[in-house]
């Protein structure tokens, strides 16, 4: 088959948060998920303290990501979690300021994503504005997390307006927010995130993933990429 003629896979990366137990680790990596997050913040039902983050990364195979989850964490916090874990990548996910992230991110030598939870009325200038103060302000920015506004630190299970992420912004940010198997090809098709991350939506109960909704979710962004690619190959061939 020439070349001209190959359907080319975009492929969204996945991430699956909140891992708490090894067994919820392996049935992730089995489904083909590219990152699993782990949750630093005391308050949560999904938190693990550095060492059982450590124990838990001895069970990950190369080229599946580790990622980090703070909220309003101390530099000493930070540090702590870095030299116990092997963390690929930090996500705040707080209140904290883009020199926090940056003074953070360098201290530990970590790439970073910034959660923004999407309001009713954000506006994708807001959007993009907010990317551009912190890709200006660290080197270790690596892009931006949307997640849905809640009186609270996560999505809490809901999604916010789609139509508000700003279409040059879309391929290089994480969807958050919400995201389940029943949704999760339609926010992929509409919106054309560089990643998806997904906690409560593959969830038996809070902390406690469930293997066949993780394989379902995965599935589901899979189907997504295979019709972007096909209707790439339609529009090339016409």
């Amino acid at each position: 088959m020439a070349v001209s003629s190959r359907i080319v896979m975009q492929r969204t990366r996945i991430k699956i948060c909140g891992i708490t137990r090894e067994e919820d680790l392996r049935a992730a990596v089995n489904a083909g998920a590219d990152a699993l997050g782990f949750v630093f913040y005391p308050k949560s039902p999904r938190y693990v303290t550095p060492q059982q983050a450590a124990d838990l990364c001895q069970a990950l195979p190369p080229y599946v990501s580790a990622v980090a989850l703070f909220v309003n964490a101390t530099l000493d916090e930070v540090r702590a979690v870095a030299a116990a874990a092997p963390l690929a990548l930090i996500q705040f996910h707080g209140d904290e300021t883009v020199e926090a992230c940056a003074t953070l991110a360098a201290a530990v030598q970590r790439p970073f994503v910034k959660a923004f939870r999407v309001r009713p009325d954000t506006s994708p200038d807001e959007l993009l504005e907010y990317e551009r103060r912190y890709r200006a302000a660290s080197p270790w920015f690596s892009g931006l997390l949307l997640d849905t506004w809640v009186d609270a630190y996560g999505g809490a299970g809901k999604a916010f307006d789609w139509s508000l992420v700003p279409k040059e912004l879309a391929p290089r940010v994480v969807l958050s927010g919400g995201l389940n198997v029943q949704n999760a090809t339609d926010a992929v098709l509409r919106v054309r995130p560089f990643a998806v991350d997904v906690s409560s939506g593959v969830e038996a109960q809070k902390g406690i993933k469930d293997a066949r909704r993780i394989d379902d979710f995965i599935k589901a962004v899979r189907a997504a990429d295979a019709i972007h690619s096909s209707e790439n190959h339609h529009e090339r061939s016409s």
